[in-house]
């Protein structure tokens, strides 16, 4: 295992946990609709106790993956957790919010009402998606920092990266293509959590709503994220010359990078179908419930796809649009190498985590949800 090995594994094991990620924002993407989906309290509850019962999935996944981060390509971590702040304390916040709002709405003495609570888990589903897609879409567009590896040995200031503006990254959000891709990455949560509620609460009332929000929400994403995604294939990329390390604009460097790395180009063809294949079934047959899986699946290959093309060929996976040799690949930004290969025999370990959250989930959901088990057992 050399060097560079380690370096492009790692980057693999950060896409698949960023994709799991986004799959599982199904439970940010259901909440948004609490009031869509529920028209009567008891609804509202239904769909809560649906979600309810995976948001520590997500909630984990996401501390995971910053820590993940944090451990292999900890340049980026603090240039990126430590200069844009703001944008991950909002997500943070937002993830904070829903635990509280969980466990709070219907407890005793509660004088906020259970609507106050509701209404907070539907801005954690709007907030939550839109934020993170933003901040993922830097990846592409660049944010606005300064790296200065000298300070390493300045005794009055050792601090390497630092944000060339005073937003602490709130700059991001005014980037129309960034909010494009944070607006697309909600939208699919949406798809995704109008399938899964589809899949999980046996009630003829919510699953009458399922087709005609699931059609609404899936036309308007596919137009945000073939409008992003186009629009990121055809335009300049950037490039690490790999002998010398300087960061170069490249034509088309991300349409370079399918076309150089076939595999990625058949798994994103794949992970589309598989997509869409869910969703058609479930539109076009009213008694298929499993549009979930095939559809998580797809969401799952395509957004490893979309982490690989921006990291993978030699590309800088976060480009500084304020200095571009400032630009970080995964060469300049990762962990050293004794810490990358211990943290290899570590990461054996992560499909044994994958098969115990299997097992988790399927103990979890043996039994569709329905208005008895609200009534009569412990809910939300």
């Amino acid at each position: 295992m050399t060097y560079s090995f380690l370096q492009q594994y790692w980057w693999l094991v950060i896409s698949v946990m960023g994709a799991f990620l986004v799959f599982l924002m199904f439970v940010q993407g259901a909440n948004s609709m609490i009031f869509q989906l529920g028209r009567t309290p008891q609804e509202r509850r239904l769909v809560i106790n649906s979600t309810g019962r995976k948001w520590e999935f997500t909630f984990t996944t996401l501390a995971t993956f910053g820590a993940s981060f944090f451990a292999s390509f900890p340049l980026f971590y603090s240039t990126s957790f430590g200069g844009a702040y703001w944008i991950w304390m909002l997500i943070l916040f937002s993830f904070v919010v829903q635990a509280v709002s969980y466990e709070f709405q219907n407890k005793l003495g509660n004088l906020l009402g259970a609507k106050t609570f509701q209404v907070c888990l539907v801005l954690n589903g709007i907030v939550g998606p839109l934020l993170l897609g933003g901040a993922v879409a830097t990846f592409f567009d660049g944010s606005n920092f300064i790296i200065e590896k000298a300070n390493m040995t300045a005794a009055a200031q050792p601090v390497i990266s630092h944000w060339a503006n005073a937003s602490a990254g709130l700059d991001a959000l005014l980037d129309g293509w960034n909010l494009v891709f944070g607006a697309a990455v909600l939208l699919l949560a949406r798809v995704l959590g109008i399938l899964y509620v589809n899949n999980n609460i046996a009630d003829e009332a919510i699953r009458a709503r399922i087709r005609p929000q699931l059609a609404m929400n899936t036309a308007a994403f596919l137009v945000l994220f073939l409008t992003f995604f186009i629009r990121t294939l055809l335009k300049d990329g950037f490039a690490e010359d790999p002998a010398t390390g300087v960061i170069l604009m490249e034509p088309m460097k991300y349409l370079h990078n399918l076309l150089q790395q076939w595999p990625l180009a058949a798994t994103l063809l794949a992970g589309v179908g598989l997509l869409l294949y869910g969703i058609g079934r479930t539109l076009l047959r009213k008694d298929y419930i499993k549009g979930i899986w095939p559809a998580g699946i797809g969401v799952i290959l395509t957004v490893i796809v979309l982490f690989l093309m921006a990291g993978w060929n030699h590309t800088a996976f976060y480009p500084s649009n304020a200095d571009l040799q400032s630009s970080l690949t995964i060469a300049n930004s990762s962990s050293s190498e004794t810490t990358l290969r211990a943290m290899f025999w570590v990461s054996l370990l992560v499909p044994v985590i994958i098969a115990y959250g299997a097992y988790a989930w399927w103990s979890i959901d043996r039994k569709k949800l329905d208005r008895k088990e609200i009534e009569e057992g412990e809910a939300y």
